[in-house]
C-alpha cells in the first residue's frame, strides 16, 4: 500500500465485497421460484387426479349395489308367491302315509323330486332356504320365535323345532323362519348343555383331566 491511497479504499472494498456474497446468496433462491411454482402446480393436479380416481371407484361401487338392488327387488314379489308353492309341497310329503303302497310311494317319490326341483331353481336365482335345525342358535335377522317351550335337549335360547322354514334372497331376509325356542334353563341336567355337572352322581371331579 502506498502512501496516497485512499484512506477509505478499504471500507469501499468491504462494502463491496458484502454486496457481491448477498448477491450469490440471493441470486439462486430467486432461479429457484419458478420451480417450486412447477412442483407445487404438479402436487395440486396429482391430488386432484386421486380424488377424481378414488371418486370413480366410489361411483362404481354405488352402481354395482343399486344394480344388485333392483335385480333383488325385480324378483322379490315373484319369489314370495312361489313360497306358498314351497310350503304346499312340503306339507304334501309331511302328511304323506310312511308305509305307503306302490302307487302311493311313486306319487311321494314325485313330490319329493319336484320339492328338489324347485329348492335347485331358487338357490340358482338367490332364494335360500332357512330351515335351522335343533340346538342352534337363535338369530333374530333370519329366525321369528313363535313359542317358548322347556327342553332336557338343547340350551335355553336356541331353537327347538322350525314350525315353518324361512327364506332369503341375496342375504336379504325374504321371510323368517318360524321357530319354537328352548326356555331359559332348558338342556340336559337343568340346563347345563354340557351334560351333567361336575361329581354329579357321585362321580369325582379329576381337576387333571
Amino acid at each position: 500500500m502506498t502512501d496516497t491511497q485512499d484512506p477509505n479504499y478499504d471500507s469501499e472494498l468491504d462494502e463491496a465485497l458484502a454486496n457481491a456474497e448477498a448477491g450469490l446468496d440471493s441470486g439462486p433462491a430467486d432461479d429457484l421460484g419458478p420451480l417450486d411454482a412447477m412442483i407445487a402446480e404438479r402436487d395440486q393436479w396429482k391430488d386432484r387426479a386421486m380424488r377424481a380416481a378414488a371418486e370413480a371407484d366410489n361411483v362404481k361401487r354405488r352402481t354395482e349395489t343399486q344394480m344388485n338392488d333392483a335385480r333383488a327387488f325385480a324378483i322379490q314379489r315373484f319369489a314370495k308367491d312361489l313360497l306358498g308353492v314351497a310350503d304346499n309341497l312340503e306339507r304334501a310329503l309331511m302328511a304323506a302315509p310312511k308305509d305307503a303302497d306302490a302307487g302311493e310311494a311313486g306319487l311321494v317319490t314325485g313330490l319329493e323330486l319336484t320339492q328338489k326341483s324347485l329348492l335347485q331353481a331358487f338357490e340358482t336365482n338367490g332364494l335360500k332356504r332357512v330351515a335351522p335345525g335343533p340346538g342352534e342358535a337363535f338369530d333374530p335377522h333370519l329366525h321369528q320365535a313363535m313359542m317358548e317351550q322347556p327342553s332336557a335337549e338343547v340350551p335355553g335360547g336356541s331353537i327347538l323345532v322350525t314350525m315353518q322354514a324361512g327364506y332369503e334372497l341375496f342375504g336379504r331376509t325374504v321371510r323368517p323362519a318360524m321357530v319354537v325356542v328352548a326356555a331359559k334353563g332348558s338342556g340336559p341336567q337343568g340346563g347345563n348343555p354340557y351334560g351333567a355337572a361336575p361329581g354329579a352322581n357321585g362321580g369325582a371331579f379329576d381337576g387333571k383331566a
